[in-house]
Parts: C-alpha cells; sequence; structure tokens
C-alpha cells in the first residue's frame, strides 16, 4: 500500500520575516506580530485535504540555531531545515530551490511561503497537474511568482496566520469594500 498524497509546505521565514519588518513596520517584527505558523500546515491540510509535511528553512551560517524557536517548530509539526554556508551565500534560497527540484520526483502536491521571485523557475518546473499554492501577503509577491499563476493564498485574509490585523494599505475589490472596516 502507498503512502497517501501530501503537501510539502516549504517556508521561507526569512523573507516573511523581512517582509513584515521592512514593508509594514519599519522595525524587526515582534515575536506577536509574526504568522502563527501552526496555521499554515492546519490551512494546507484544510486546502486540499491531505496531509502536511511542513518545512521550516533556516540561516544557521553564524553556527547558532534559536533552539526555542526550533522546539516551538518541532512542537507544532514542522521539521526545521538548518543551513550554513559562507557569507556570500543565501542558504535559505538554495535550501527551497533545492528542496523545489528534488519535489520534481516525488507524488506530491506543494505550498511555498514567500514573495522572493527567485523561486519561480523551480515552483514553474512543477506545474506538470501537480497542485502548487502560494502563502504570501499578496501586495508583496514578486511578479515572477504571480506570473505562473497558481493559486495565491494571503496570509492574513485566508490564511488567518496573524492574531491582530497588518498596517497593510491594499487595493480593495468594490465587491469586498466593508466601511465598518474603517470606522472602527
Amino acid at each position: 500500500m502507498s503512502d497517501p498524497r501530501r503537501t510539502f509546505l516549504l517556508v521561507d521565514g526569512e523573507n516573511i520575516d523581512a517582509t513584515l519588518g521592512t514593508s509594514l513596520f519599519n522595525r524587526r517584527p515582534q515575536p506577536e506580530e509574526r504568522p502563527r505558523w501552526e496555521r499554515l500546515t492546519s490551512f494546507a491540510e484544510a486546502t486540499w485535504g491531505q496531509p502536511a509535511m511542513g518545512l521550516f528553512f533556516l540561516n544557521a551560517s553564524n553556527g547558532n540555531m534559536p533552539l526555542p524557536f526550533v522546539q516551538a517548530l518541532l512542537a507544532m509539526g514542522y521539521r526545521p531545515v538548518p543551513l550554513a554556508g559562507s557569507s556570500d551565500e543565501k542558504v535559505v534560497d538554495v535550501g527551497i530551490q533545492r528542496t523545489l527540484e528534488a519535489l520534481k520526483g516525488h507524488d506530491a502536491d506543494v505550498m511555498l511561503c514567500s514573495h522572493d521571485g527567485d523561486f519561480a523557475p523551480q515552483l514553474g518546473a512543477l506545474d506538470d497537474g501537480r497542485r502548487l499554492g502560494l502563502l504570501a501577503l499578496r501586495e508583496f509577491v514578486s511578479g515572477q511568482l504571480t506570473g505562473l499563476d497558481i493559486p495565491l493564498f494571503d496570509l492574513e485574509d485566508d490564511v488567518a496566520a496573524f492574531n491582530a490585523p497588518l498596517p497593510r494599505v491594499r487595493i480593495i475589490p468594490l465587491s469586498d469594500f466593508d466601511p465598518e472596516h474603517f470606522l472602527r
């Protein structure tokens, strides 16, 4: 009997943190301002009705791992992927790219949590009938990724990954406009 089909959720935590910090908060996000990572795997499982394996890529090039965070990831069912390399290597990006390439040989669906266009070639190569998805803040996603024409699930609106509303300014389709949101 074969294993049930599953979704691999690849998380580029550095990219999500950098986007929150530079584009929304203009400072390093506080722990309570970061996504509730367990909600991403729950979302992936509920969306496609199959088990999800979360792979959380970490830059450990400085020789240290944030052990409390790694323990929290493990408790949430993630597999931390702590990578190290030289200072000029984008270890998280390379790790995710290699993983996307390796997934070509696996009968699995893929969700990528990142805004980074560097993954477009590898993600596009997986568009072979399997389900693909992006988890990100819609307005910050690279045009290279949106150009792949795969479903984009907004981390705040669709995934409900945050405990508090983010300070986002974005285009609102008139059909979704609720004036009460602006009257609070």
